[in-house]
Parts: structure tokens; C-alpha cells; sequence
């Protein structure tokens, strides 16, 4: 009798908890109540199509494409491409505001702007890759973080960073339609 007592007793909080974390593992999108509107934040975004080239003894790693998204506070977008060294024409929009209140949720919500900034060491053999960097101030608050493609580092890149990461190629991919 005081064993089942206990059993109930002790199975109480087990229940609660469940019921309090099942909505949070659920849930796939970051609650955009996080941003404020009083949060200022500036975002630029590069994507680098790198190659290395050979000359015999020496080895060079040059970029063939570039790719810039610059987000400011209001939402205003600037995307700039440079290709084989010839700079194409900036093309400039204006995310809504929905979509800017998302992205400063990611950022502010996931601890983004704590990441710290590491090295990823790419893998020797590899002679085109993407490496990609982020630069966010939040708040007056810096913080940039450069990562190559997953499949040329033996470093783990952590999920926060390829989340930001998809978020910002959604914005560049309605560009480069």
C-alpha cells in the first residue's frame, strides 16, 4: 500500500514535466516574441564559392563566386554577387516585417550572438568547397562566425549556425531565381 503511495506520488512530476516539454519538442519554429522592437540589429551574410589552384609547388585557394546579403534593422536588403572578379549590379528589397521579426527571433532566442567563433580546418584533398560567414550585431552586441560546408571539415558546425544559415539562403534564393 505505501509503495503505490510513492509510485504516485513520484510519477506526479513525471507527468507534469511531460506535459510541460511536449509542446517545446513539438513546436519547429522559434517564437517570434522574442524580438523587440527595440532590438537593433544588423546582418551580413557572405558565401564563398572557393577553388584551389595549383601552381606546381605553391598552392592558392581564390574565390569564384561571392555572394553578399546585407539585412539592415528596418528590413531593407542589399544582395551583391561578384563572379570570376566582375562585381553584377546590387539588387535591393525589403524583407516583411514578419519575416525580419523571425530571423531577429532565431538569433536572439537560440544564444546565436554567444557562439564563440572557431576555426573549422578543411580537409586537405578538397579542391572546391563553400565557406560562408556571418556577421550579426545585435544591440551594439558583435559577433561573426565563419564555417565551411559540412561534407569538407572533420569539425562539427553546430545546428544554430546551419539553422541561420537556411533561414538566410531562403532570403538569397528569391534573388538568384
Amino acid at each position: 500500500m505505501v509503495r503505490s503511495v510513492y509510485l504516485v506520488l513520484g510519477a506526479i512530476p513525471v507527468i507534469v514535466a511531460i506535459l510541460l516539454v511536449t509542446p517545446l519538442l513539438l513546436k519547429n519554429e522559434i517564437p517570434t516574441s522574442a524580438a523587440s522592437y527595440a532590438d537593433n540589429i544588423e546582418i551580413v551574410y557572405t558565401i564563398h564559392q572557393l577553388k584551389k589552384i595549383s601552381y606546381g609547388v605553391t598552392e592558392r585557394i581564390g574565390s569564384e563566386k561571392i555572394e553578399i546579403l546585407y539585412i539592415k534593422n528596418d528590413g531593407a536588403i542589399k544582395y551583391s554577387v561578384a563572379e570570376h572578379g566582375y562585381l553584377q549590379p546590387d539588387v535591393r528589397s525589403k524583407l516583411t516585417p514578419e519575416k525580419l521579426a523571425m530571423i531577429k527571433s532565431l538569433i536572439k532566442e537560440t544564444g546565436f550572438i554567444a557562439i564563440p567563433s572557431e576555426s573549422f580546418a578543411i580537409i586537405d584533398d578538397v579542391t572546391e568547397y563553400q565557406k560562408s560567414n556571418v556577421k550579426v550585431t545585435l544591440n551594439g552586441r558583435v559577433n561573426q562566425i565563419h564555417w565551411p560546408q559540412q561534407n569538407v571539415t572533420e569539425g562539427f558546425i553546430p545546428p544554430i549556425i546551419t539553422m541561420v544559415e537556411s533561414e538566410l539562403d531562403k532570403i538569397i534564393s528569391e534573388f538568384s531565381e
